[in-house]
């Protein structure tokens, strides 16, 4: 998994609240150890809390290279997570979106809110429009994103996008599906400006 030395990373979004149940953190530390095993440093929001707090305590537990990514408001609310020591501060969360994105080798989708789906749909739009050449994979835990997998075969069904472009995301049910797809070839999924139009 490692090419001349450099570490390949994955960039995981994900939600910051603590009172999710607990499958969903059950398996965002089942998919980072996963990564982990197959030579992925994380990137991920910088957070202590919730999937966030999980991810990162996972690869921390397990010695792994780890990035956080954090405004600086966060920051002065102590929502960081302490442990992480290569926390980089930005001043707003476009800035962060931004740089999780440029940071990573792999985007990985994990259940979340509002600030979740906007990572997520900011990354579809580019890859959409051929200027983001990364794989996309969200993790469905307990069939989280089952009712936007509908939606967007809807989107392609009425003509608002075409199969290719529904094919620039990976929907996994499991962790392991998940990895598995990272490690494949994923050059097939990536389009062009020219992909971009529905034609």
């Amino acid at each position: 998994m490692e090419e001349q030395g450099k570490v390949k990373r994955a960039t995981i979004f994900c939600a910051s609240s603590p009172k999710a149940p607990q499958i969903y953190f059950d398996e965002a530390a089942q998919l980072t150890e996963l990564l982990i095993e197959q030579g992925y440093g994380i990137v991920y929001g910088g957070g202590s809390q919730g999937l966030m707090g999980i991810v990162a305590d996972t690869a921390l537990q397990h010695g792994a290279p780890i990035t956080g990514i954090i405004p600086r408001f966060m920051v002065d609310v102590e929502w960081q997570h302490k442990g992480v020591s290569d926390m980089r501060l930005v001043d707003t969360m476009a800035e962060r979106k931004k740089t999780l994105i440029d940071m990573a080798d792999a985007i990985i989708i994990l259940p979340g809110s509002t600030g979740t789906m906007d990572e997520l749909f900011d990354a579809m739009a580019d890859k959409k429009l051929g200027l983001l050449h990364k794989p996309i994979a969200i993790l469905n835990t307990n069939k989280f994103y089952s009712h936007l997998a509908q939606q967007l075969k809807l989107m392609v069904t009425e003509h608002f996008m075409t199969e290719k472009h529904l094919k620039t995301v990976f929907i996994a049910d499991t962790p392991e599906e998940l990895v598995e797809y990272l490690l494949q070839d994923s050059d097939s999924d990536n389009l062009t400006l020219e992909d971009g139009a529905v034609k």
